[in-house]
């Protein structure tokens, strides 16, 4: 049964052209992944899915009568409604019974009275008149699987994570037909991207999620579609048969090319000296030309860019931490920690989210300071930080203007030097968007200016707060690559 058709869907915001034609569908049953590499309009695609976008061309058909939710990357929620209030629609049959039952919960914890505990009464009558106590347990089995325990405070004390993890609950509560999911895993510890995965194998819902995490995609999904070069192409297994049947078509497609290429150049000789009377037969050839022209000239994809530094000098003093403390108010984050760095050493750092690790990097740069205790760096270290917090530029900064507030002549590798436009163009930033405003860069596209941005001063000591946020598995791949090679200091944080 058919749930969800694509036909010849178009979408471009200016100059930038997303995609164009796309076609595909979604059967009941069917967990797929749905992968593009940065840029190219996969948000998008989900927003006109939905309804809140208006694609140039094309259509998007859902079948009558089933459910639908959706995980947005960025969800606006009223801050003033409480957590409860915000996880179950107000249309739901349960929502009355369920909002007073919490309330009067709360109410009882705080003032113990006959008033109270008749409230609270009254509403566990309200609880079983409505059968509601099933869909109840289910809320706080979410809520608390990601660490969300206070049904009653309000959306506006929650952290910017904690309001992600919001909206998965409520993507997640309510029994769908059809999930959809812009990359659900992100900000999420480890054991909770476990539960997800978990959770969604056993449903029997129909899923169709963006997503970087290769992981997650694994255990999750079945199929796999992606978007290249604005075609759709259909891979029925995980991603490990992904990697290997993309290969092979890519390595397809050169030969297809180099063929092509060679009738090319002799249909060209025929072309220049065609005789001026067209017979049926050289309209047929002529139009054949133009098929193998566009053929022989089709743009290959080019593997992802190979990163590179020129590792400055490491002196004998790297980083020393010596007995720092932090606290938040009454929240104690790092209490009389000391370290000292050795030079090469690759050190992960794991701790449930709000466990102080980006905030034991901040200390680390100078964005905060501790409560007691010292940083010393080494003279020689040039740090490269790559933040969870993304880059605080203006929306109205042109991308070579950043990089040249830099830079503008960057060494790269070990005998050469790159100008601001080239390494933007070795990022797969090309000569139109490297004139495009900040403003008008995806949210991948931020992340890969990010990292470029972390190498351009060529670090001996990098930085790392879950990198693999919103980067596409293409440029994740060539990452990996390169830490596994890089001969500084790492110091990283990932749920990857």
């Amino acid at each position: 049964m058919n749930y969800l058709q694509v036909e010849n869907l178009s979408k471009s915001y200016g100059e930038k052209q997303l995609f164009s034609g796309i076609s595909f569908g979604i059967n009941q049953g069917q967990k797929i992944a749905f992968i593009a590499k940065n840029g190219t309009g996969k948000t998008s695609l989900l927003n006109i899915i939905m309804g809140n976008d208006i694609p140039d061309e094309g259509s998007v058909t859902i079948r009558k009568g089933i459910k639908v939710a959706y995980l947005a990357q960025n969800s606006n929620f009223d801050t003033e409604m409480t957590v409860i209030e915000t996880v179950v629609d107000s249309k739901n049959v349960f929502f009355e019974a369920i909002k007073n039952y919490e309330e009067a919960l709360h109410m009882l914890s705080r003032v113990n009275s006959e008033e109270s505990n008749d409230t609270l009464q009254k509403a566990m009558i309200e609880m079983d008149l409505k059968n509601a106590w099933d869909y109840e347990n289910r809320i706080k089995e979410v809520l608390s699987r990601l660490k969300i325990t206070d049904l009653e405070q309000k959306v506006k004390s929650l952290s910017g994570g904690q309001r992600r993890k919001l909206a998965l609950a409520k993507s997640l509560i309510d029994e769908v037909d059809l999930l959809l999911m812009d990359e659900p895993t992100n900000h999420l510890d480890i054991d909770m991207i476990e539960w997800l995965e978990a959770f969604l194998s056993q449903q029997k819902m129909t899923l169709f999620v963006v997503t970087h995490d290769r992981y997650f995609l694994d255990n999750v999904c079945e199929e796999i579609i992606e978007l290249d070069q604005n075609e759709i192409f259909h891979y029925r297994g995980k991603y490990e048969y992904f990697v290997e049947k993309k290969a092979q078509r890519l390595a397809n497609q050169v030969k297809e090319q180099e063929k092509a290429a060679n009738t090319y150049r002799k249909e060209v000789e025929w072309m220049r000296r065609m005789p001026k009377a067209r017979t049926t037969k050289s309209k047929a050839r002529i139009d054949a030309f133009y098929d193998i022209e566009k053929r022989a000239k089709k743009h290959i994809e080019k593997d992802a860019p190979e990163f590179k530094v020129k590792l400055s000098r490491i002196g004998n003093k790297i980083l020393e931490v010596n007995h720092i403390d932090k606290s938040f108010d009454d929240l104690s984050v790092i209490k009389d920690f000391s370290y000292t760095f050795k030079r090469g050493e690759r050190i992960g750092v794991v701790g449930a989210n709000g466990s102080g690790k980006s905030t034991f990097f901040k200390l680390i740069m100078g964005e905060l300071k501790p409560d007691r205790g010292s940083i010393v760096k080494g003279q020689t270290m040039i740090f490269g930080y790559f933040s969870q917090d993304g880059l605080k530029i203006k929306d109205d900064q042109r991308l070579i203007d950043i990089v040249k507030d830099i830079a503008d002549e960057i060494p790269f590798g070990t005998s050469s030097t790159l100008s601001a436009s080239q390494f933007l163009h070795y990022f797969n930033f090309d000569h139109n968007t490297q004139h495009n405003y900040y403003s008008n860069l995806s949210g991948g596209e931020r992340r890969r200016l990010q990292l470029l941005l972390t190498f351009v001063l060529n670090p001996n000591f990098l930085i790392l707060d879950e990198p693999s946020n919103d980067l596409d598995i293409d440029t994740l791949n060539v990452l990996e690559d390169f830490l596994m090679k890089y001969q500084g200091c790492l110091l990283v944080t990932t749920h990857d």
